[in-house]
């Protein structure tokens, strides 16, 4: 849990102004409303439609209106464009198209379009500012080229993109500065083909993107291990990021941030949520960009330098995933309906709908964070101004070095961009700077990436 650090008797002012009038609020009382508002229902009955469509697999028939890849790409379009007219059209619906040609990867038997299904609630400041959350639209089964036997998904990933059009219908009602994208990505089965298109598409656009929460199996609850529980999940992200230049690399083994990059903050981000606002369910932090040997739809958006994580549940049954339906030695295989936990996957959607929004509300991150104090008995962080007119201030966090989460926190006024914290040597804590808007609402943590610069 997060609370103010105990050492707050050692911490001086050094410089003028630094407490705002009046601080904002820690929580934000909408959180709990969309929390109470995500709908076991609807998800079980999204799940069981996008089910019903037989196979979505990548290779699936793209003409029939009830089996399919093209069929249930459709109906996720019209659930979106439904919710539009929901919300006198906030949503821009549309398709995102990619052809794969045969050959140009070990799994591309035949040329295929991989076609995302977006919906975009653009933001009221920020209108290439974007948070996203995913699911994967397609599934397989024993056969990743099998587009004709069942594979109905209904865990993977039915209860991802069952998720994320129910977070659609959950934040459609509000407005934010920030954009929020939710989309269903298509082939990920074969080769995380549909977030590669995106994420290429993300930096030829110059997108801004906050972060990206990948949501890929959110619905079972029935561990291979025999274990069952409904109150923990995952959160895997990777340390730092692949696209950091040699320079950085050489400055973390002098100034640390091994286990600090930008999709390990998003992560923390995700969890401080969930400790806020979600009773009765544990986040658990991975140190890993995904499961052992395997990938998820993050992983494209990490590759080209964004921020990403993937939630999903904490234990996995791999006789449900990528198995035909079948019972052998009294084993039922198979992604059926029995598997989901409808409940549970509710839950992890309300976990993703308030990181969306309170990301969406916040004031963007503070740039240019620098950090001092060698050789010194304080430590001095400096930042760009954040300039948004809901800023209330801005939050100083600091951990031991061993610690996973942010554990202390100082608040400063808006008006401060230098603070010193006397008393606290640079070498026994990691340090890092966030937002802080009118509403309680915070950017990410934000890393120090140099050293002072001084006047």
């Amino acid at each position: 849990m997060f609370r103010p650090s105990f050492l707050f008797a050692l911490v001086l002012l050094t410089t003028p102004h630094l407490v705002a009038a009046q601080s904002p609020p820690q929580t934000d009382s909408r959180m709990y409303d969309i929390i109470a508002a995500s709908s076991k229902s609807r998800i079980e009955s999204d799940v069981r439609k996008l089910a019903g469509f037989g196979t979505r697999n990548t290779f699936s028939d793209t003409l029939s209106s009830s089996r399919g890849i093209g069929a249930a790409r459709r109906w996720i379009k019209s659930e979106f464009e439904r919710i539009s007219a929901d919300c006198n059209g906030c949503l821009e619906v549309s398709y995102q198209r990619h052809l794969i040609e045969k050959g140009s990867s070990s799994r591309a038997e035949e040329d295929v379009w991989v076609v995302n299904v977006l919906a975009i609630q653009r933001g009221t400041r920020y209108p290439n500012r974007y948070v996203i959350m995913s699911g994967d639209i397609d599934s397989r089964n024993s056969n990743g080229a099998d587009g004709v036997g069942d594979a109905p998904g209904a865990n993977d990933n039915a209860s991802g993109m069952a998720g994320t059009i129910e977070a659609a219908r959950l934040l459609s009602g509000y407005s934010f500065p920030t954009s929020i994208i939710y989309v269903g990505l298509s082939g990920e089965e074969q080769g995380l083909w549909g977030g590669q298109h995106m994420a290429s598409l993300a930096v030829e656009e110059g997108w801004d993107i906050v972060g990206v929460l990948n949501n890929d199996m959110i619905g079972n609850i029935e561990g291979v291990d025999g274990v069952i529980d409904n109150s923990t999940f995952r959160v895997f992200s990777e340390p730092t990021p692949v696209t950091e230049s040699e320079q950085a690399r050489n400055q973390r083994r002098f100034e640390g941030g091994e286990v600090d990059g930008v999709s390990r903050q998003l992560a923390r981000y995700v969890a401080k949520m969930t400790e806020t606002y979600v009773t009765n369910l544990n986040p658990i932090m991975i140190y890993r960009l995904d499961r052992f040997g395997r990938g998820g739809h993050h992983r494209p958006f990490n590759d080209a330098g964004f921020a990403g994580v993937r939630i999903m549940e904490t234990h996995e049954n791999y006789v449900r995933q990528h198995q035909n339906i079948r019972v052998e030695n009294g084993i039922s295989y198979g992604d059926v309906l029995e598997g989901v936990n409808f409940e549970y996957a509710s839950r992890l959607t309300a976990v993703n709908a308030i990181s969306l929004a309170g990301l969406a509300w916040a004031p963007p991150q503070p740039d240019g964070v620098r950090i001092g104090g060698a050789v010194q008995p304080s430590t001095t962080l400096q930042w760009d101004p954040v300039d948004d007119p809901d800023l209330a201030g801005y939050k100083l966090y600091w951990r031991d070095t061993t610690f996973p989460q942010w554990q202390h926190f100082r608040e400063v006024g808006k008006d401060v961009t230098e603070f010193t914290l006397t008393g606290m040597v640079i070498d026994n804590y990691l340090f890092g700077v966030a937002s802080v808007g009118t509403d309680g609402n915070e950017s990410v943590v934000v890393f120090p990436s140099g050293r002072l610069r001084r006047q």
